[in-house]
Formats: C-alpha cells, structure tokens, sequence
C-alpha cells in the first residue's frame, strides 16, 4: 500500500512539473515573441529613415556642395559654410569637453569612488545627461550671449562642450571600473606612484570604452540643433572669426528643411545624409582603431 502511495506521489509531482515547465515554455515563447515585435518593429522605422535619407540625400550631393556656400531662395549653391561652421564648433566642444569630461571621470573611478564630492559629481553629471539640449542652450544664451549681447560660435563650442562632458565622464567612470583591480594592484606592489598607474595602465586598458565615449559624444552633438539656434544662431555667409553668429549643418537644416524652395529643400536632404554619413563613419572608425589585435 505504501509503494502504491508513493508511486502515485510520484507521478503527480511529475505532473505538476510538467504543468510548471509548460507554463514557463509558454510565458517565454510570449515574451519572445513580444521583444522580436518591438526589435522589427524599431528596425523597420530605422531601415525608412536610413533609405529615404540617402534617396533624397544622394540627389543633392554635387562638388558644389562643398565649394559654394548657401545660397538664396531658387538659386544654386552649396554647404561649404555651414560644413565648415559645424567641423570647427564640434571639434572645439570636444577639444574642450573630452579633457574635462575623462579628468572628472578618472577622479570619480580612482580616487574618491565613495566621497560625497563625488555623489554630488554624479548626481549633477546624471541632471545634464538627462536635461534637453534646448536648456543648456537657453542657459549658455543667458550666460554668454546676453552678456556680450552678441551671438557667437564660441557661445555654441560653450554649449556644445556641456553636452560633451557628462557623456564623457559616464563613459569613462565606467570604463575604469571594469578595469580589474589586480592590474592597479600588481602595479602598486612594484611601486608605480597612482598617477602613472591611471596613465599607463588603467586608462590604457579601458581606452577602447573611453574613445567610444568621446565618439559618441561627438554623434550626439554633430546633429544638436537646438543649443545652437540660442548661441550661434546662423550665417549665410563664410565666416572664421569664431567671436562672430556662425552656420552649421543642423541649424541649416532647421531653416532649409521648412522653407518653400525646392532647392533649399535638396540642399536639407543633403545636410541629413552628410551628419549621418560622418555618424555612421566615426563609429566604424572607432570599431577599426580599438579592435583587439
């Protein structure tokens, strides 16, 4: 009787465990479900906007584009202005930024990971990573602009360098922490002094993660439009004196995209396709450069 029991026992457990994993198989095969819908889902609006900015980008890309500058409504003409306005503000955010943005980051990871200055660093960094760009341009407006009452590129390197730096030090606060402490502490115990442990060796091995960063902070500002609209505000025509209001491609295609002129229009598409061109180049670069050998 007892082995009766048991043998019953037995095989109703094997049927709640039955029971059991066809639950979870079935609750897996939902959620897999639901995450390929939202991953087709997002790639079918990604692959659209890819394949209509190069269909009307392609079209208006010509030598003048880069020798001309903007031109007048339904006349010819090119971006050399605005290409030139943009290269020179993002390079000098990130000039100016990327040395700011990898120091704060090195004395969060090494050398006070737990201190209240740098809770407050981070609780101010995690603010900027998450506030509108609009808002750091309204503010670089009133700090800069509306004191100098002049608009100007460097009132936009300003404000393009403060979106630069709290990705920056995100990245490379993280980075260093992935850096396994044996190397710090094999280099300790030879009597390597901290600075060159953090130069030579800790910055060295997360430099792929620290120059993805960087390159992602330069993707994020090469499209800013908003920051610039309040601080470099725009030029129709070639301008080097950084004290003066100078093009760049996004404001350009803020003004172009909107206007009633066809050729305006052509030359917005072709501003699109160049930022996502040199968007998409800097991150194959970055795969190139900091590959494992």
């Amino acid at each position: 009787m007892t082995t009766t029991h048991q043998a019953a026992g037995a095989v109703d457990e094997a049927q709640v465990r039955h029971s059991r994993y066809a639950t979870r198989k079935r609750v897996n095969q939902v959620a897999l479900s639901l995450s390929l819908a939202a991953m087709v889902f997002g790639v079918f609006w990604l692959v659209w906007i890819l394949w209509e900015t190069l269909r009307l980008g392609l079209g208006g890309m010509s030598l003048a584009l880069f020798t001309d500058m903007t031109p007048p409504p339904n006349e010819a003409g090119g971006l050399a202005n605005a290409i030139f306005g943009s290269l020179v503000m993002v390079a000098m955010a990130t000039f100016i930024g990327t040395p700011i943005g990898i120091m704060a980051g090195v004395y969060l990871a090494e050398y006070d990971a737990r201190g209240w200055l740098a809770a407050i660093t981070r609780f101010v960094n995690d603010i900027l990573l998450s506030a509108p760009s609009i808002v750091i341009g309204l503010f670089v407006y009133a700090v800069v602009v509306a004191q100098f009452r002049s608009f100007s590129a460097w009132a936009g390197i300003v404000a393009l360098a403060l979106i630069v730096v709290p990705v920056v030090i995100r990245t490379t606060e993280n980075m260093l922490s992935l850096v396994p402490a044996s190397l710090r502490e094999a280099a300790y115990a030879l009597g390597t002094p901290k600075w060159r442990v953090i130069t030579l060796i800790t910055l060295r091995a997360a430099s792929s993660g620290v120059i993805t960063g960087v390159l992602l902070a330069v993707a994020r500002i090469a499209g800013e439009t908003a920051p610039l609209l309040f601080t470099a505000l725009n030029n129709q025509f070639w301008n080097g004196d950084l004290a003066k209001p100078m093009a760049s491609l996004p404001v350009t295609i803020f003004k172009f995209a909107m206007s009633p002129y066809e050729n305006w229009q052509q030359l917005a598409w072709a501003a699109v396709f160049l930022i996502t061109l040199a968007v998409l180049g800097l991150n194959i670069l970055a795969r190139v450069l900091t590959r494992q050998k």
